[in-house]
């Protein structure tokens, strides 16, 4: 494992078993020949629009930033094969980096498709416009031209494909010499603004008026050359000065002191068909507007021709220092090539004339290059240049994109590229197969500056993310940040985040959200497929970071009544196979009972407790909350997995009511099943340990949720049909109707109606309280059947001293939610319990309150005869059952009020206990048993 170690990335198990694969010695390039040529060449790869200066600052801003961020994670250890994608992916994690890996990527791929098509276009166009024409001489016409560049562009990708065949190290000993061609035709520009101050080259153009000055077009001065500009021919102030005018020198000089800085100092930004702003002209003779312009889409179209940042890092494979060749070239290359083309903007608009610096495709010089005409000692120097530099950029594209294709597939996040990941002599054959198709399918599309907008896309979102991951890790402070690079700061990264977005959406937002759209999908499909990949990575520290901010700010108070939801707490019981040793849960319908309570938005524990010494029973730990995880995910729940070992039962669950969870995060639910085998044993422990979690619950202040005949519940496909019936019996301030009502936000339980049946005694006005609780139910917004239930003393004594108890609790709970005076008398539930309790009977109640009987009579009763106290007991259970059979017997699920606990822990109160609420429940197909806290507090307030 400890070979194996990369970059903060431990194997795990699996991967330490795997057999060692062959080891290719990488090509240890160093930083000249790895990063830097690569990058300035792979800059130089696309003309410039000079006229953008403004755009051009702003670029070489994002990329300079990009450029830092990109140094300091590239110094954070070791960065093997893939680059940036790997830099993002192991800083931001899998789903990420593979998302942002796959579109650079594709980037990288038809950007090589552009830059052959561009070479192309040189070939046709400029140097062999006579010979190399296939399809027709007229090659302006699109269909004519896009033949061309089908076949040249073929025969292209398959010499370049051939280079990129025979190696990394080939492909280093050849692309310095196009990058040689290209800044021997940069010496040449220089070398012809030089020469132009003293001997400009003869370059006239035909201009017309002053204010503002017409262009004309050149093939308009072949055909009627005296209706317009002639050489030496000069303007009087005769009638017909705005016919006949001179040619006017394009290229200013120093000698004849027409310097050009005024004229090009400021913008001129034009909309389609205008010679000036505001000013529109004649297309068929002279030069126009062909599409508007402005800063923004400036920025948008210079912006592709500083993509190349990171050729570089994409070779990372394959260079001996990785963390010292990848600062050092990329910064140097971005310096490089940044003063170049500033110096190069400067100097063209000191030496030629704006009017033609705005004839983008040279329509008033034949067709000719400015920069050609420029450059000295001749015009195929440009040529070549720009063919050498196209050619070189498609070279190094088409290099660096299978590697990172291939580190993608290496890393195993999405399955259909695993072939991908296996290389032939240290080089990425499969990859480079792929890479050279995607190529030439863009290279028959022919047409791929429709493409361009998208494509920057690609590259500006991994730029974006780089910066993103630079500027998370020095935030957070995560002890693994140490980069050897230490001229950085998180806020020029998050500048150069701010820059990327903005520039995403200045440029073309419709690109802009079909790119972030493809990212998303590919996002979610590693993070379903294949995103099992644990590299420490950012955002999971940012969660941590999060979730720690979270918890002290909860901390600090408990949590307000109206904002109260089930955290629940599910025991559920499990046992094992002898056979295999494997365990296998007891009710596991329980998890699709716990599915159907997510809209309460709360967190879910499921636990089960191991019987047993942790020493003893560590090793089935692991495996048993392993099982319970599957299950919570074959349930849609999202929630956590807890085994504990204890010496029984009743320990483990009493430790984990007390200590689950975090802070002020714990759980205010227990969801606890009703023990099917209880009876089998007159001293039963069953009935005992769930008696006293029942009080352990209570007296931690925890609701209590107990589901009866679990297996009976349906599945999360099984949909409902029919009632839910709430008997609600204790007035409890409302857990039953928010259990029922976050029941009914699930399509299982959606269909069913609400049925909510309270018990009054004989002495109660019905018919008010009916009305009441219908005018109750209305406020709650909850809909809801209405039935009130008449019955005796002795059918509810059970909960007669519970119910009077509630009352004063509930007053003061919602006393709590700091309402006004006239508010707190408009809640319905108040009105009723004060009703209820002025036609409570005046007996009075005894503090210590023994189980089942709330008067000094029967309390003496009972002390005297347990049995003459239990067998009144069971009729009233009997009775109260008969009530609920009546009227709720089809009901798809009943809910009810359950009974206070006794007081006195024994094995003979307990299943005395046990005994009243199965005969209370006997004969319900599906029932939950609630016991709330008296924090469940429903009001009608928002």
């Amino acid at each position: 494992q400890l070979y194996n170690y990369k970059g903060g990335i431990v194997p795990d198990a699996t991967e330490a078993e795997k057999p060692p694969t062959v080891q290719h010695r990488s090509a240890n390039l160093g930083t000249i020949l790895g990063v830097y040529l690569p990058c300035v060449q792979n800059i130089f790869g696309k003309l410039f629009w000079l006229v953008g200066i403004g755009g051009a600052l702003q670029a070489l801003l994002i990329t300079l930033l990009t450029a830092i961020s990109m140094a300091a994670i590239a110094t954070n250890g070791i960065v093997p094969a893939g680059g940036a994608y790997f830099m993002i992916s192991r800083s931001l994690g899998p789903e990420f980096g593979g998302a942002v890996g796959i579109l650079f990527y594709l980037g990288n791929t038809f950007a090589s498709s552009m830059y052959i098509v561009g070479a192309v276009e040189i070939i046709v166009k400029y140097m062999c416009p006579e010979k190399c024409r296939l399809f027709g001489d007229d090659v302006e016409k699109p269909s004519v031209a896009f033949n061309h560049y089908r076949i040249y562009g073929t025969i292209l990708v398959l010499l370049i494909g051939g280079c990129v065949l025979l190696g990394i190290r080939f492909v280093s000993k050849i692309a310095p010499i196009s990058l040689v061609a290209v800044l021997v035709s940069i010496l040449a520009i220089y070398a012809g603004v030089i020469k132009s101050s003293f001997n400009p080259p003869d370059l006239p153009i035909c201009v017309v008026g002053s204010n503002p000055p017409h262009l004309i077009k050149s093939n308009v001065l072949r055909n009627d050359v005296r209706r317009y500009c002639k050489r030496d021919k000069f303007c009087t102030n005769s009638d017909n000065s705005s016919e006949i005018c001179p040619l006017y020198a394009a290229i200013c000089n120093k000698s004849t002191n027409t310097l050009c800085n005024d004229e090009n100092l400021m913008s001129h930004y034009r909309r389609e068909g205008e010679i000036e702003a505001g000013v529109k002209g004649d297309d068929t003779f002279e030069v126009v507007a062909q599409e508007i312009t402005t800063f923004l889409i400036l920025v948008g179209i210079y912006f592709p021709s500083v993509t190349g940042i990171m050729a570089g890092s994409n070779r990372s494979g394959d260079l001996r220092d990785p963390g010292r060749s990848i600062p050092r070239g990329t910064i140097s290359a971005i310096l490089t090539t940044s003063a170049i083309y500033l110096s190069n903007v400067i100097f063209m608009a000191a030496c030629a004339r704006g009017i033609l610096l705005r004839d983008k495709f040279g329509d008033s010089i034949n067709k000719q290059l400015v920069v050609a005409v420029l450059a000295w000692p001749n015009k195929w120097v440009i040529m070549v240049g720009a063919f050498c530099s196209t050619v070189g950029a498609a070279l190094q594209t088409l290099t660096g994109a299978p590697r990172l294709l291939q580190a993608v597939a290496k890393d195993d996040l999405i399955p259909i590229l695993q072939p991908l990941a296996k290389s032939f002599r240290g080089e990425p054959v499969r990859s480079l197969m792929l890479t050279l198709f995607i190529c030439e399918c863009g290279v028959l599309i022919a047409d791929v500056d429709k493409l361009t907008a998208l494509l920057s896309m690609f590259f500006i979102m991994c730029y974006g993310f780089v910066n993103l991951a630079c500027a998370l890790q020095t935030i957070l402070k995560s002890p693994s940040w140490r980069p050897r690079f230490r001229f950085y700061h998180w806020l020029l990264s998050l500048i150069g985040l701010f820059l990327c977005i903005t520039i995403m959406f200045i440029a073309s937002w419709y690109f802009a959200l079909i790119a972030m759209l493809i990212a998303l999908v590919i996002y979610k499909y590693i993070e379903y497929k294949g995103a099992e990949k644990e590299w420490g990575d950012g955002v999971r520290g940012l969660s941590m970071s999060a979730a720690r901010y979270a918890l002290f700010r909860l901390d600090e108070a408990q949590p307000h009544t109206k904002n109260w939801r089930p955290q629940l707490l599910a025991f559920i019981g499990s046992q094992r196979n002898e056979n295999d040793n494997t365990y296998e849960l007891r009710h596991p319908r329980l998890m699709n009972f716990l599915y159907q309570l997510k809209a309460g938005r709360g967190f879910v524990v499921a636990a089960s407790i191991v019987e047993g010494d942790y020493l003893d029973k560590h090793e089935d730990i692991a495996p048993l909350r392993k099982l319970i995880k599957a299950e919570l995910i074959a349930a849609k729940v999202q929630g956590f997995a807890e085994v504990l070992a204890a010496r029984d039962a009743e320990d483990g669950i009493s430790a984990l009511i007390q200590t689950e969870g975090l802070g002020a995060l714990r759980p205010n639910t227990i969801v606890l099943c009703w023990p099917v085998n209880w009876k089998k044993d007159y001293e039963s422990y069953t009935a005992e340990a769930f008696v006293r979690t029942i009080a352990i619950a209570e007296t931690r202040n925890c609701a209590v949720i107990v589901p009866k005949n679990i297996d009976n519940f349906p599945d999360n496909k099984q949909i409902q049909e029919g009632t839910i019936d709430i008997w609600w019996i204790i007035h409890d301030g409302g857990l039953l109707f928010l259990i029922a009502f976050l029941l009914k936000r699930t399509k299982v339980w959606a269909k069913c109606r609400l049925r909510l049946f309270t018990v009054a005694q004989l002495e109660d006005n019905s018919v008010e309280m009916k009305k009441d609780l219908e005018q109750y139910m209305y406020q709650l917004r909850i809909e809801a059947e209405v039935d009130v239930v008449e019955m005796g003393d002795q059918e509810i004594s059970a909960y007669a001293y519970e119910r009077t108890l509630k009352m004063a609790q509930r007053v003061q709970l919602l006393k709590d939610l700091k309402l006004q005076q006239k508010e707190l008398q408009l809640q319905p539930q108040i009105f009723m319990d004060s009703m209820l309790n002025n036609q409570q009977r005046k007996a009075s109640i005894d503090e210590d309150k023994y189980q089942y009987t709330y008067s000094p009579e029967q309390l003496k009763t009972l002390k005297n005869s347990v049995t003459e106290s239990s067998m009144r007991k069971m009729h009233s259970a009997v009775r109260l059952n008969q009530q609920i059979l009546e009227r709720s017997k089809d009901a798809n699920l009943v809910l009810i009020n359950l009974p206070s606990p006794p007081t006195k822990y024994s094995g003979i109160a307990a299943f005395s206990y046990m005994e009243y609420v199965e005969a209370l429940t006997e004969g319900l197909h599906r029932l939950l048993l609630m016991r709330g806290s008296g924090r469940e507090v429903v009001t009608i307030f928002s």
